[in-house]
């Protein structure tokens, strides 16, 4: 009972430390996805050039989403025309190059390791754009076109125009309000997971366990291990996203090296997870080459970053915890006060958005979707159902989805999400209004 109410306490502690950061990443977060559109990705990304893999990165890190929601984008990316590499960093950069991230690790683990979060996602970048295509055979890539095609023409969707009145500026707050409150709905078992994991393991693994687990004072072997294992710790554990960084927290705590550290929480792509979904969309011979490609870059970027932060001399020193672990009236409380003030007119905001037909919620993960572009769609009891991964709509099939069961008619897939600076207005919930 001691070691559970101290798991509690450290889980607690870790998630009021971490509090204000996170509302406002998901706020930020918001407002790029429902300013910043994306039009004509298959023109722009159909090569794995210096030039598209540049714009691939761009654009994955103003659409910041889950594990999941990324590589279902990056699928239809990729089935609509874009490079299979450059489909592949958008994925990479909208999950391990965004905002959120980085301020949770900061708050977490330090400045550094959100440092190191940006250096490492380049290095990552540029050893994608140089790994996969020697890895990968363009005959599978051009099979698994095919297969996602299914002989279907690719299509594009031009969207209009918009008047910028006062009046629509407010309806664009309310779509990026929906967004913040969906993409926080969509996460919020990864985020309990990851703090609730993170409170065990500070509380009830010794550190002698983390060091028979990871070698220790062995100089560059100790740092080779260290960002191989890590990976693999990322491959069971299951948590996507930001939802990894508080054990991320549990394990530097515990003894693992700065680079495993970073090769860790690199890897939420890969998840057993993540590694089926891929195999469904790409093929066996493909998944097992991503899977190592994306293994390797992972723990090379780690061992990377940290030979240049030691070489700069940044790497921080270890933390017997994670945050103070009493309540006081201090720049976090005062913070998350503010926090808490923003996440109620976000709310508000939300629940008060007008009737509209642009955008759907995913009744399984709870992820906005624009229904012009949504990734699947089946026909349910009171019409079109739109999911933002093929993930959600197979537990829909299946009978997993909180809402009624309808005959799965599939719906052809609708065109790919446009780039281009364009604030949407509508939004539509698979028949119910919101």
């Amino acid at each position: 009972m001691h070691t559970m109410a101290e798991a509690a306490h450290q889980a607690f502690f870790m998630f009021w430390q971490t509090l204000w950061a996170l509302v406002l990443g998901f706020v930020l977060s918001g407002l790029v996805q429902a300013y910043v559109s994306r039009s004509k990705m298959q023109a722009v990304l159909g090569d794995h050039g210096p030039a598209a893999i540049g714009r691939s990165t761009f654009f994955g890190v103003v659409s910041s989403s889950c594990s999941y929601a990324a590589a279902a984008l990056a699928k239809t990316l990729f089935s609509r025309g874009a490079d299979f590499t450059a489909a592949m960093v958008f994925m990479l950069a909208s999950t391990n190059l965004v905002v959120e991230l980085g301020l949770v690790l900061w708050l977490l683990l330090g400045w550094q390791f959100a440092l190191a979060e940006f250096v490492g996602g380049v290095v990552m970048v540029v050893l994608m754009a140089y790994v996969l295509p020697r890895v990968i055979p363009a005959r599978l890539i051009d099979q698994a076109r095919t297969r996602l095609n299914g002989g279907q023409a690719h299509g594009d969707h031009a969207h209009g125009a918009h008047d910028h009145g006062a009046a629509e500026a407010r309806g664009n707050l309310r779509d990026a309000a929906s967004y913040t409150i969906a993409d926080l709905t969509m996460l919020r078992k990864e985020l309990v997971i990851g703090f609730v994991v993170a409170g065990i393991l500070a509380a009830a693994v010794p550190t002698s366990v983390w060091q028979a687990l990871f070698l220790t004072g062995h100089g560059w072997v100790t740092a080779v291990e260290n960002a191989i294992v890590g990976p693999f710790l990322a491959i069971i554990s299951f948590v996507c996203s930001v939802g990894n960084v508080p054990l991320a927290a549990a394990l530097w705590t515990g003894g693992i090296g700065f680079g495993g550290v970073i090769a860790f929480v690199f890897a939420d792509l890969i998840t057993l997870p993540l590694l089926v979904i891929y195999r469904k969309y790409y093929g066996t011979a493909i998944t097992l080459r991503l899977a190592a490609a994306l293994w390797a870059i992972m723990s090379v970027a780690g061992l990377v970053v940290e030979v240049l932060f030691s070489w700069w001399g940044i790497v921080p020193g270890r933390r017997a915890g994670f945050a103070s672990m009493e309540l006081a009236w201090d720049h976090t409380t005062y913070l998350n006060i503010v926090a808490v003030i923003l996440l109620i007119v976000v709310v508000v905001l939300a629940r008060t958005r007008q009737e509209s037909s642009g955008y759907a919620i995913d009744p399984i993960c709870g992820m906005q979707v624009e229904i012009a572009h949504a990734p699947a769609v089946r026909q349910g009891p009171d019409g079109a159902v739109y999911f933002c991964a093929d993930r959600c709509a197979d537990r829909w099939d299946k009978g997993q989805g909180p809402a009624p069961m309808a005959p799965a008619a599939v719906v052809p897939e609708q065109p790919l999400l446009q780039i281009g600076l364009r604030p949407p207005t509508e939004r539509e919930d698979h028949g119910h209004h919101v």
